[in-house]
């Protein structure tokens, strides 16, 4: 009898399915695939996700949902049948239509995008607003400080300023100043829970589906120049080779002296006539940028920039007429640095506080799986392989920063219901607000946690489809050119 040594290594757990305690069915998008049959009822549905398999509805509506986005519900699915049985729900529209294939991507990837509920709108602070006694207890006027924002062209929900400046001692006072969001979202009122919900904002290539209502978003918590903005200020002592001596964290009033461009700021950096103390400010903080690069670098941080592509759009049919690669320039390094600092010194404050609960950031390794079929396809080509660390290095990128039990961050605040509770935390650690249960409960936190992280994955992934059908688009009255490539 022939005995059969057994690798351990290839042992697996094994079982099988006993039962179904819930189904995970939603409604789908997709397309009718009419029946071929004369004044048939039945016809299949094709759903857009095509993890999903066909569904048999029955419609009288055929000729008129033909070429339409339709919405359909799975009923059940009959044990003697090849198809899950469903019905018609509704009708978003043509296929390839601009306003169909949007709702069809936010429909599809569970992005909520239905207008705020009055409810939730109740609960905005009421209009003409402005900043009163009992905002500034605990809160520290630097409204005399030179603070500026560096964002993309027409961004109108600035989230982050900046300021450096020369203290008497020869070394330099910097700044990051974010919009207090959390002042203005209460622990527990519909707004918070509707906030928590969304988990994100949504960047589309041509609208953007808010976390926040607008009112916080693009006006009270956008740090526009030259008005009065409640923020929360994390504010370093540093010497001249970028080594933090002191760092302390407050709430604050800022007043931002200008809302420029990546590339204004940068014309301001390069200009040999311009000194004022905006531009004196931005020189202090690029060059330190500079060095805090160089430390993260000769660290082992790894740089992963793939090129970004923007739509030019047409102002009356919104169609893409255009493309480009967005170019970096040494200000969108400035501020990336500055925010990277923020972050890390709010994880330390907030870690040393609160262990337990801390919201921090993870990265967890990529499974070899990510890179198996690339290290397979270099192998077979001669001269190829040896570049497999290099190979690694870019599979990185696939890597998704998930928040564990926790989560981080001080930077994109509008964008992130994570950073309100990063803030909720840091306002406790320093004194400037009170705590509540759901912020100390390892479990609320974990549920909220793993909505968060569903939100994030479900946002890039419609942000990518979003280019995706835009390029499909630009290129649809593009002409065909044929190229080899490898």
């Amino acid at each position: 009898m022939l005995k059969v040594s057994v690798n351990k290594s290839m042992l697996r757990p094994t079982g099988k399915v006993v039962g179904i305690i819930k189904r995970n069915w939603r409604p789908f998008c997709g397309m009718l695939s009419k029946s071929q049959i004369k004044e048939a009822r039945r016809h299949l549905f094709t759903p857009a996700d095509r993890r999903i398999p066909r569904i048999r509805i029955e419609t009288r509506q055929a000729d008129k949902l033909e070429g339409q986005r339709i919405i359909v519900a799975i009923d059940g699915w009959p044990r003697n049948s090849r198809y899950p049985n469903g019905h018609f729900v509704k009708n978003l529209g043509s296929a390839g239509d601009k306003e169909t294939e949007t709702e069809v991507l936010l429909l599809e990837h569970d992005v909520p995008h239905q207008p705020f509920s009055q409810n939730v709108l109740s609960f905005l602070p009421k209009m003409p607003w402005s900043i009163t006694e009992k905002d500034m207890k605990y809160r520290e006027d630097l409204r005399h400080l030179y603070v500026c924002s560096v964002d993309p062209p027409g961004c109108t929900d600035i989230d982050d300023a900046l300021h450096c400046r020369e203290i008497g001692n020869g070394n330099l006072e910097v700044g990051v100043h974010i919009a207090d969001v959390s002042h203005f979202i209460r622990p527990g009122n519909a707004l918070d829970e509707e906030s928590a919900k969304r988990g994100t904002t949504v960047y589309l290539c041509e609208k953007r589906i808010d976390m926040v209502p607008e009112l916080l978003s693009s006006n009270l918590c956008s740090l526009r120049s030259n008005v009065d903005r409640l923020a929360f200020s994390c504010i370093w002592e540093m010497n001249q080779k970028a080594e933090i001596l002191n760092t302390r964290f407050t709430k604050s009033i800022i007043n931002s002296k200008a809302s420029l461009t990546y590339a204004e700021a940068q014309m301001r950096i390069d200009s040999a006539t311009m000194n004022d103390d905006i531009t004196v400010s931005l020189r202090g903080l690029n060059k330190l940028a500079k060095i805090l690069k160089k430390k993260r670098i000769d660290n082992g941080a790894l740089t992963l920039s793939s090129p970004e592509v923007r739509f030019h759009m047409d102002s009356e049919t919104h169609d893409p007429i255009d493309l480009q690669t967005k170019e970096l320039k040494e200000t969108n390094s400035m501020v990336e640095e500055f925010m990277l600092l923020a972050n890390v010194s709010v994880a330390q404050k907030i870690y040393d506080e609160f262990p337990e609960f801390a919201l921090l950031r993870k990265h967890p390794a990529p499974p070899p799986s990510n890179y198996d079929i690339l290290v397979k396809a270099a192998k077979s080509k001669a001269g190829f392989y040896h570049s497999r660390e290099l190979i690694e290095k870019a599979v990185l990128s696939v890597w998704l920063a998930t928040y564990p039990r926790v989560a981080v961050g001080n930077q994109y605040l509008l964008c992130r219901y994570a950073d309100i509770i990063v803030h909720r935390l840091l306002a406790v650690a320093i004194g400037a607000d009170s705590t509540y249960p759901e912020l100390t409960d390892k479990h609320k936190l974990a549920d909220l946690c793993k909505n968060l992280n569903y939100r994030h994955k479900m946002a890039q992934n419609a942000q990518r489809a979003s280019v995706a059908f835009h390029t499909q688009l630009f290129f649809k009255t593009k002409g065909v050119v044929n190229e080899d490539a490898y």
